[in-house]
């Protein structure tokens, strides 16, 4: 297979399982599921769920329980844009094309339905059908610690810290790596659980998650004042009317993009260094992280 029929492929994996998670751990009559559901099934790249499958193929690992922590990583992904877009946080009335959930079912059940994919991520984790119970315990143990109080969480509160005062490139760095780059490793390590990898593999490839979580956040920032809020399906320019500190706000879109670009190439490197010809498929998607429209 070539790259994009490759990409599909794990694509068609991944959204047929998001299409059978409400039979299994939702009530079907429930408006939370409806607004979860609503935010779940909106599309997207699916870059972190890609990811996962990806590298549990790269290191021959088993498909089927890769598909379900890839699962798992995009219910809580999108718990997170939820909560992202209320308006105690960015307040955003729109995203991929769409109004966003508060807006199409209410706050109280955009909160609700942030909460319960997040917990439901946990529980699809739990089930999953591992080749050792250890895999699923380390796996709850990897998404967890991404997502929580030294991951996700105090990203978004440094972001909340610095939206109206400046911040170094340093300060900026460790928001995105909290923010966006833990779940991207996150996701890039549960693909190697999902193979039985060992320790030292795990880290290879979270050199790999890492330089590319930060590209992604790179050309996010470039797009939100370069992209029309057609293509980029949100509102643009939304960091500047917040008074965000962004690559873009301190190096300007050309060597913003030449940073990303060298990331990129130094990510794709070391991967060849470690996995040689079996990493060609990693290497198509970072490059394809900078050539990105929305």
């Amino acid at each position: 297979m070539n790259y994009q029929e490759q990409y599909q492929h794990y694509l068609v994996c991944v959204e047929q399982r998001l299409n059978t998670l409400r039979q299994d751990y939702w009530n079907t009559e429930s408006k939370i599921a409806d607004a979860s559901f609503y935010s779940l099934l909106a599309g997207g790249k699916r870059v972190r769920a890609v990811l996962c499958m990806a590298v549990c193929d790269m290191l021959n690992g088993n498909e089927q329980l890769a598909c379900e922590y890839a699962a798992a990583v995009e219910m809580l992904h999108c718990y997170s844009l939820i909560h992202d877009d209320l308006p105690c946080m960015d307040n955003d009335d729109f995203r991929r094309g769409k109004p966003s959930c508060h807006k199409a079912f209410g706050e109280a059940e955009a909160l609700l339905a942030g909460d319960a994919l997040l917990t439901q991520a946990f529980e699809v984790l739990a089930g999953a059908p591992a080749f050792n119970p250890q895999q699923n315990v380390d796996a709850v143990k990897c998404l967890s610690h991404a997502a929580g109080t030294r991951g996700m969480i105090w990203g978004q509160e440094l972001d909340l810290r610095f939206e109206n005062q400046s911040a170094t490139e340093q300060q900026l760095q460790e928001i995105h790596k909290n923010k966006t780059g833990m779940l991207i490793d996150a996701a890039a390590r549960l693909g190697a659980i999902a193979a039985l990898a060992d320790e030292a593999t795990q880290r290879a490839i979270s050199q790999y998650a890492f330089s590319i979580g930060l590209v992604f956040q790179i050309v996010d920032d470039v797009l939100d004042v370069t992209a029309a809020q057609e293509t980029l399906g949100k509102p643009v320019g939304s960091d500047a009317e917040n008074g965000k500190t962004t690559f873009v706000t301190l190096y300007g879109v050309s060597r913003s993009m030449e940073m990303a670009e060298k990331i990129t190439q130094q990510a794709c490197e070391e991967l060849s260094r470690n996995f040689g010809m079996r990493a060609a498929f990693l290497q198509d998607l970072a490059k394809s992280l900078l050539q990105r429209k929305k």
